[in-house]
């Protein structure tokens, strides 16, 4: 087994090796276009996508990496949550990015209806035939073409918590939705408040809901109400609103209570459990909090910063949930010769060992060699990713069209602040719902 030591080694030389045509840390021969860093000089490819800070900052060294091999110039350009307005204005202002990292299978698949997208290269199919469990193919594609491949993702079924917290406790990470709520109770009843909720913003409390249905309502269903083919007043969904309310209703488990959860990002939620002076001692989200842990607070991911898995519902399975963004190419974009070649370097695991290496990163590349991820920590929730194979759930919310699940102040966003507002009424959250989302899908299918 290669040791952290020569994980960290292999990464941070990574891209010179790259940029000589080496071998991976693995072995194996790098096969990404070109490979002698002069194939593409001269040409610049520019790159849309939601990222900024740590994020932005990680991903540049991919593309410092894609210039090292091929010597492509890169210019990446974030356009904030809202991709498909500012991915939609530049095309009409005749400035498209050659590729975007697209956040959503919703956009995605609004980007394919409106014949933005290019399909992608025959090589890079054939290594997501080969690396990838088939449901991610299924998330990249549009009546069966692939447009989308999915490079980074998250598993988003993962509790984050304090060790000193849950052991002044005396409580052990639960295994049920019930247990989890029983050790809440202990923790709060400790002094501690249990959980920070970032609920000020709404996408974090669509991924409360979809880890609750998706194990207690179960995975047909789930993807049922992810295509609207069952509506939202359907019992199953009333249901878990019911459960989620256990949580939401009772304001000793909120650090804040309902109020102060509603004034809380998502950030300022990883702050109350890991920050200089903790306020809460669990704070659900994905993989991604360790970074935040790690990066803004100093955690020591594994020590002093633990997760457990999403517990599982009622008689359900434990979910995983994931989310993640996948590269698209743009039939207006000005260099398509660039951004098939900076696809095909995506879909190898040495682009993804390059963001695997600094943390906040996840790749369902089977063929990453999880040694490649920078602690044990990081590398258990990749293998518990990969390992679901085809039981994995995209991000239900991410699959809708954005009016209804990705529109700030609006949509599910919305109503599941309202909800967590007053969490009294889960059958006329459920009504709020449907009315919403069969707008959205009526539209979409209608644009």
């Amino acid at each position: 087994m290669t040791s952290r030591r020569s994980t960290a080694v292999c990464a941070s030389t990574l891209a010179a090796a790259l940029a000589l045509g080496a071998t991976a840390c693995g072995g194996d021969p790098v096969t990404a276009a070109g490979g002698d860093g002069k194939a593409l000089a001269g040409q610049t490819l520019t790159v849309a996508g939601v990222w900024s800070g740590a994020e932005q900052k990680n991903f540049q060294k991919v593309l410092d990496a894609f210039t090292a091999k091929t010597g492509a110039q890169t210019r990446f350009v974030s356009t904030g949550d809202n991709v498909s307005t500012v991915v939609g204005s530049k095309i009409e202002g005749g400035n498209a990015p050659d590729v975007v990292m697209v956040p959503q299978v919703g956009v995605l698949r609004q980007f394919a209806a409106r014949k933005w997208l290019a399909p992608l290269p025959e090589k890079v199919e054939k290594s997501v035939d080969s690396n990838y469990a088939p449901v991610w193919k299924g998330y990249g594609s549009v009546d069966g073409t692939l447009y989308g491949l999915y490079f980074k993702a998250s598993n988003k079924s993962t509790v984050w918590y304090s060790p000193d917290v849950l052991d002044q406790a005396g409580v052990q990470p639960p295994k049920t939705y019930d247990e989890m709520l029983a050790a809440a109770r202990a923790v709060a009843d400790s002094g501690t408040p249990a959980f920070a909720v970032a609920g000020e913003d709404g996408w974090t409390l669509t991924d409360w809901f979809e880890n609750v249905y998706l194990s207690q309502a179960g995975p047909e269903k789930y993807d049922r109400l992810a295509r609207h083919e069952i509506k939202w007043t359907d019992p199953s969904v009333v249901e878990s609103l019911k459960t989620l309310s256990k949580l939401f209703s009772d304001d000793k488990l909120l650090a804040g209570g309902r109020n102060g959860a509603l004034a809380t990002d998502f950030p300022g939620s990883v702050e109350k459990v890991f920050g200089p002076k903790p306020e809460a001692g669990m704070v659900y989200e994905g993989d991604f909090v360790a970074g935040v842990a790690k990066d803004e607070f100093g955690r020591k991911i594994g020590e002093d910063a633990k997760f457990f898995p999403f517990p599982a519902v009622g008689g359900g399975k434990a979910p995983v949930v994931s989310g993640g963004d996948a590269a698209v190419v743009l039939k207006d974009g000005r260099n398509r010769k660039a951004a098939d070649a900076f696809l095909e370097f995506l879909a190898t695991p040495e682009a993804a060992a390059v963001w695997a290496a600094e943390g906040g990163f996840l790749s369902p590349n089977k063929a990453l060699d999880t040694a490649a991820y920078g602690d044990p920590t990081l590398r258990a929730t990749a293998e518990s990713l990969v390992g679901a194979g085809d039981s994995v759930r995209f991000d239900m919310s991410d699959q809708a069209p954005a009016a209804f699940g990705g529109t700030k102040g609006a949509g599910e966003w919305k109503i599941l602040q309202d909800f967590l507002r007053d969490p009294s009424d889960p059958a006329a959250t459920a009504a709020e719902l449907e009315a919403a989302a069969a707008k959205a899908f009526r539209t979409a299918n209608q644009g």
